[in-house]
C-alpha cells in the first residue's frame, strides 16, 4: 500500500494504482488557478488498473468545523469541474514531468468516479453535532455531477462502500 495524508486523514492506495495530491501540484498553484479568481481543486486524483479516474475530496469536520457559507455539494462539484478542466492543460503544459505524466495517465481514463470522504464526530454533542446528512449530500452531488459520474459516493472511515483504498 502507498500512502498520502489529506486534512489529517491517511489514505492508503493499492500498489498498482497511480495517485497524486492534485491540490499540491505546482501546475495548479502556479499556472491554472491564476487564470481567474475562484478556481478550486480536489484533494486527490487517482487511476486504478481498470483505467477508472477517481476524483477524491476529503474533509475532516472532527478537526475543522465548517465555517464556509457555501453549499457543501456545490463546493465539491466545483472542485471536480475545475480539476477536470485542468487535466488536459496539465498534460501539455505542466512544468513538472511527474504532473504531466499523471495528467497524461488520467486523460486516458475509460470511466470517471467521484468520491467525497467526509468525517464527522462519531459522538455528536451540542458543541460538535453531526449536522451534515451524508445521504442528503450524496443526493445533491449526484444531481450536480450526473454528466460526469452518475453514481458519486459520500463515504467515511466506518463506511467505505467497498472502495479499493482505506483511510485512517
Amino acid at each position: 500500500m502507498i500512502q498520502c495524508e489529506v486534512d489529517g486523514l491517511q489514505f492508503e492506495f493499492p500498489e498498482h494504482w497511480s495517485f497524486s495530491k492534485y491540490d499540491d501540484w505546482a501546475f495548479y498553484h502556479n499556472q491554472f488557478r491564476k487564470m481567474w479568481k475562484g478556481i478550486k481543486a480536489v484533494d486527490i486524483i487517482a487511476l486504478d488498473p481498470s483505467l477508472t479516474f477517481w476524483l477524491i475530496e476529503a474533509k475532516d469536520f472532527r478537526r475543522h468545523r465548517r465555517t464556509k457559507p457555501t453549499s457543501l455539494p456545490d463546493e465539491v462539484a466545483r472542485k471536480v469541474y475545475d480539476t477536470l478542466a485542468a487535466i488536459l492543460p496539465a498534460k501539455v503544459n505542466a512544468s513538472k514531468s511527474e504532473e504531466a505524466e499523471m495528467a497524461a495517465k488520467v486523460a486516458r481514463a475509460q470511466r470517471i468516479r467521484v468520491v467525497f470522504h467526509m468525517e464527522q464526530p462519531l459522538k455528536p454533542s451540542k458543541l460538535f453535532p453531526r449536522a451534515i446528512d451524508p445521504a442528503d449530500v450524496q443526493q445533491k452531488i449526484r444531481q450536480l455531477l450526473h454528466p460526469i459520474d452518475p453514481h458519486p459516493v459520500v463515504v467515511e472511515t466506518g463506511d467505505m462502500r467497498n472502495l479499493a483504498w482505506s483511510v485512517k
